[in-house]
């Protein structure tokens, strides 16, 4: 099992049921970080005033839409989100033949968010990233603290329509169009002959490094990295075994499906160790424009042992305090080189009362049962829920405004009645 790891995947028809997209990813980072979910409403801006990031700052634009995203507390941008046009990224750690840069620049993670606050189509938030990757470049240190963790970025951009793979090696860059079936990406390069666009000075730079002789047909993953991709889908690896999983249920792929997939541990894809799956997302595009996207969210690590809730953007949603981590006014993350000699405290009530609740799971058999099936019968009652609005009946604006935050408070509900009993 490799030790830094993310897996990100789409189900497009007929692999799914409804004509329906489904995105998932589980987001594996270091096994003590928070990862919250917050929400950022559309908002107009100055754009003379620069955007400040997690270590740099760049142009901002004068219109943002809004954004759910679930990112690790420390750090302005996310691991995976979505915005209000039904547009969804997750990024991948990537490494390769090209070294990766020390200097501080746009990390990955920032790229997601910039993608959702400024484009309202798949293809048109990986043109954001690439242009922006081109101009700033990629680079910095991916953790809070001491230990030092950088890597390039591969992206799975979805909307209600298609999805896109975008995979990069510094500022050179590869993109794959998915119109139909299933596909995922892991910790590797994964575009070989099937480019549908990519820098324009990707192939003559490939020539120059001495990794390609121009003659053969061009295969992406298999000239900026050192992977034999005729052997990519027969390895043991997370990108294989997530490729096997979506295909296992090609054609009934749902969003249940998809959270089944997240959380299964015999391939590695739900991650435990040093590095371990602290938070998971499950979006739904249905086709229909009429019908809302839905976005599910643990907000937790270990999906297997965490509560899937559901946020749809409607106009006046209510703030998420209980999935939002402390802010240290002190801090400016712009100047992460001064590290702390101990990490800030940036649990939220729900990761706080997650873990007390793993505790008990795991010292009390009885309770462990209580609490697990709880959890369960929430979540059922919330998909039951998603999948009537899904079918396009009763949409009541002011709970949907206030469905992730009441679902997350019914979450602690549950912990906190195990835990003190």
């Amino acid at each position: 099992m490799e030790p830094y790891s993310c897996d990100t995947f789409v189900a497009l028809p007929p692999a799914t049921i409804d004509k329906r997209i489904i995105f998932g990813k589980n987001s594996d980072r270091l096994c003590d970080e928070v990862q919250e979910v917050v929400y950022f409403p559309a908002a107009v801006h100055d754009s003379r005033e620069p955007l400040k990031c997690t270590y740099i700052e760049i142009d901002q634009v004068s219109e943002t839409y809004a954004v759910v995203l679930s990112r690790p507390a420390w750090l302005w941008g996310a691991e995976m989100g979505a915005n209000e046009h039904g547009v969804c990224i997750g990024n991948e750690a990537v490494w390769g033949r090209e070294e990766v840069c020390d200097e501080e620049a746009l990390l990955g993670m920032d790229l997601v968010r910039l993608g959702l606050e400024r484009a309202d189509t798949a293809e048109k938030a990986l043109k954001v990233i690439v242009d922006l990757l081109e101009k700033y470049g990629q680079g910095g240190n991916c953790t809070e603290g001491r230990v030092e963790f950088s890597y390039h970025n591969s992206f799975l951009i979805a909307d209600r329509n298609e999805a896109w793979i975008l995979e990069t090696a510094g500022k050179h860059w590869a993109a794959e169009k998915v119109k139909e079936g299933v596909r995922n990406i892991s910790n590797q390069l994964s575009i070989t002959t099937k480019i549908d666009q990519e820098h324009p000075d990707m192939r003559n730079y490939a020539k120059q490094k001495g990794w390609w002789d121009g003659k053969k047909e061009f295969d992406f993953a298999a000239t900026y990295s050192y992977l034999d991709t005729a052997k990519m889908m027969t390895s043991s690896g997370r990108y294989c075994e997530g490729y096997k999983l979506l295909n296992k249920h090609k054609g009934n792929i749902t969003f249940e499906t998809m959270m089944e997939i997240l959380r299964d541990k015999p391939s590695g894809i739900n991650m435990e160790g040093e590095f371990l799956t602290t938070a998971s997302m499950v979006s739904v595009l249905p086709q229909d424009s009429n019908l809302p996207c839905i976005h599910f969210f643990t907000g937790t690590p270990d999906p297997e042992r965490s509560v899937f809730k559901p946020f749809i953007f409607v106009p006046h949603i209510s703030q998420l305090l209980d999935t939002s981590s402390p802010t240290f006014e002190l801090e400016d993350p712009v100047k992460k080189k001064l590290h702390l000699k101990s990490k800030p405290d940036r649990r939220h009530p729900l990761y706080q009362n997650h873990q007390q609740a793993l505790e008990v799971i795991n010292n009390n058999e009885d309770k462990a049962r209580t609490i697990l099936d709880n959890m369960r019968k929430l979540e059922k009652e919330l998909f039951k829920k998603m999948e009537s609005v899904l079918q396009n009946k009763h949409l009541d604006m002011d709970e949907i405004a206030n469905l992730f935050p009441q679902s997350t408070k019914d979450e602690i509900r549950i912990y906190k009645a195990n835990i003190t009993s």
